[in-house]
């Protein structure tokens, strides 16, 4: 799910760091043909936390690295496959959750680190989760947010309707762009359109679905969003749908089945008690079935940008104890 890019200057409890240039920055060969950009910024021996973005298919933003005091932390960001800066742009080929996962450790590996703070919210959490749960002793924390576990239920809520009784006008401009003989499965409707042939078609139906997402990202949402560029929408719409259309290759229910692997790895989990994206319940299961969560429920919906979400998230960046 989205990983909302806009991001507030200030938060109630402390200030963001302003925004830093990354001291380096390549273009990183992996498997399938794809080639990712990844940077560093921070301290270049500093505490290394990898910050993994929303969609799948959204791409990493500057605003990203101000959750991190840049003389404390070396800070890395990439582009997942397709979207981003990341080549070749709105692909879905070889492109699936475990090319993601192999695809961190590869810039685990690159990058010579040995132990990393995975930082990461709603698809980047859910990437998070399965990262550590294939890599757990690559992992020394884990700071989550908006809990997406990628389960036909959590689908269901966001494109089978019950997003849509709390946003009716927003349901049925995004609904609506198909017949109604195809709405009961609007993953798939959608999917023919995204991936057909004519390009003013794809754009058209690749920015209906970000502003479906984009209109309920927020706890003050007017109830439209901005449109986004065609360049954006395209990846993003593309790469999310192919996802969800694949249930995220994992089998139902995965991630919670498999917390025992990351039993031992402490986390945070900040939740927007009015996340319309990821409903609260989400992150309550997780706390319960991780022993060394904490959970943290704050005034807010989905968007890291929300006030209360980023104080929350650089609360716990400024008081972590150095894990390494």
């Amino acid at each position: 799910m989205l990983e909302h890019a806009s991001q507030k200057d200030t938060a109630p409890r402390r200030s963001l760091f302003p925004t830093r240039e990354p001291y380096h920055h390549q273009m990183l060969a992996v498997s399938g043909g794809h080639t990712l950009y990844v940077e560093q910024s921070g301290q270049p021996d500093g505490i290394p936390v990898v910050v993994l973005h929303g969609g799948p298919g959204g791409g990493c933003s500057p605003a990203m690295r101000r959750f991190f005091d840049p003389s404390r932390y070396r800070v890395i960001l990439f582009d997942q496959r397709g979207c981003g800066r990341s080549t070749p742009h709105a692909s879905i080929e070889h492109n699936t959750t475990w090319d993601l996962v192999a695809d961190i450790e590869t810039i685990r590996a690159t990058l010579g680190i040995e132990k990393w703070i995975v930082f990461g919210g709603s698809w980047g959490a859910t990437l998070s989760l399965l990262y550590a749960q294939t890599h757990p002793t690559r992992v020394q924390a884990l700071i989550l947010r908006g809990i997406f576990t990628m389960t036909r239920a959590e689908l269901h809520w966001f494109y089978g309707g019950g997003a849509g009784q709390f946003w009716p006008e927003a349901w049925a401009a995004f609904s609506g762009m198909v017949p109604k003989d195809e709405r009961h499965d609007l993953i798939t409707a959608y999917h023919s359109r995204l991936f057909g042939t004519l390009e003013s078609d794809i754009v058209r139906f690749s920015r209906a679905w970000t502003s479906w997402e984009n209109t309920l990202a927020t706890l003050d949402s007017s109830g439209k969003s901005a449109p986004a560029s065609a360049y954006y929408a395209r990846a993003f719409a593309r790469i999310e749908n192919h996802y969800f259309s694949n249930n995220g290759f994992v089998r139902d229910g995965q991630i919670l089945q498999d917390m025992d692997k990351i039993k031992h790895i402490p986390g945070h989990i900040v939740q927007g008690r009015y996340d319309m994206i990821c409903p609260p319940h989400i992150a309550h299961a997780l706390h319960e079935a991780w022993p060394k969560s904490t959970l943290r429920l704050v005034r807010a919906g989905h968007a890291m940008s929300e006030p209360a979400i980023a104080a929350e998230l650089l609360g716990i960046m400024n008081d972590l104890d150095d894990p390494i």
